[in-house]
């Protein structure tokens, strides 16, 4: 009985039509038939039956009907990365665009929070227009401090924020394995972390004579940043490291809304500190530093290596570079290699 199931499996794939793929991978991107349609300059009769065709290979409804597009099944979404990636090698191996900035009408999606998107988008758009004016953007706010799942299924072109776990568990993929990690990653700047409070605040007082203490930091109210919403960030797990604890009062998810609030609040905060000139708030906002240690902030760019080879993204990453290095004195070497 297994013989025959993989014997039949074998005869559907040898007869399979791979023409099949390309729509699935269209339908899967764009959930939505007459979308993917216009994208592969078909009809949507016509994407209809491709889907129905590889249905029946697949033995699977693959996508269903849900409001104005479709919902993908479980055997799609374990399908798709691998077929997107196996699309993106074929053509990177046998078909490799010339990606020319100058007439390129390329659309690239990035997600990262607003503070990154607040240091480097302004000169990115003006480093496209100048050198790629038909080039689009597309930023997606960030949800999560892992976009692996992001990239994997092909929803985000790059990544670019601070992701500790993720770097380190690239390059533990690539040492303990020997062969490199599904995904790449450069540094683009570092940066520290600081406390933010109104110019107004009760504590401004004591700091006029000391610094900052911890006793003081622990026992004040404070707002986190956290893109997932869950309300232990690394700040937490930094005073967990020492036995200390902090009462978080409210949670949001971007940090120029972080800083809004604790400027008219009595709360404290943790922020970038290069982020604080792109927020119009200096003059409401005093700067402390932080009476424990914290890591840097590590900003990385983090990509799948099925676009490694691609000229655009090559393009794009090398893009973002130059930008990040004109800002800052501490950029990656050889990016996009």
């Amino acid at each position: 009985m297994e013989w025959a199931r993989m014997a039949a499996s074998d005869v559907n794939f040898r007869t399979l039509d791979l023409n099949l793929l390309r729509v699935f991978d269209e339908v899967m991107a764009a959930r939505n038939l007459t979308r993917a349609a216009a994208s592969l300059a078909m009809t949507q009769p016509a994407v209809s039956n491709a889907l129905r065709r590889l249905r029946d290979a697949l033995g699977d409804e693959l996508v269903v009907r849900a409001g104005y597009g479709v919902t993908p099944t479980p055997r799609a979404i374990a399908l798709w990365p691998v077929v997107r990636e196996a699309l993106a090698s074929l053509q990177a191996s046998v078909a490799p665009a010339v990606f020319d900035p100058a007439t390129s009408r390329q659309n690239f999606v990035l997600a990262m929070a607003d503070a990154t998107a607040a240091i480097l988008v302004p000169p990115l758009v003006r480093h496209i227009e100048a050198t790629a004016p038909g080039v689009s953007l597309r930023v997606l706010p960030l949800t999560t401090r892992d976009p692996r799942a992001l990239l994997e299924a092909g929803e985000v072109d790059m990544a670019v924020g601070y992701f500790p776990a993720v770097v380190a568990a690239i390059g533990l993929q690539t040492m303990q394995s020997g062969t490199p990690d599904n995904f790449s990653h450069a540094l683009l700047y570092s940066g520290e972390y600081v406390c933010v409070m109104r110019r107004g605040h009760p504590l401004v007082r004591d700091l006029n004579a000391s610094p900052l203490t911890l006793d003081a930091y622990c026992e004040a109210h404070h707002l986190l940043v956290s893109f997932s919403g869950r309300p232990f960030g690394f700040i937490d797990e930094a005073l967990a490291a020492i036995n200390r604890t902090r009462r978080v009062v409210i949670t949001v998810n971007q940090f120029f809304t972080a800083g809004r609030v604790v400027a008219g609040s009595d709360l404290l905060t943790v922020l970038p500190r290069h982020f604080l000139p792109s927020t119009g708030m200096q003059d409401e906002l005093l700067v402390v530093e932080l009476p424990f240690e914290v890591p840097p902030v590590r900003v990385d760019m983090v990509w799948h290596r099925r676009a490694q080879a691609l000229a655009a993204q090559r393009w794009l990453r090398e893009a973002i570079s130059e930008v990040a290095r004109s800002w800052s004195p501490i950029t990656a070497a050889a990016v996009g290699q």
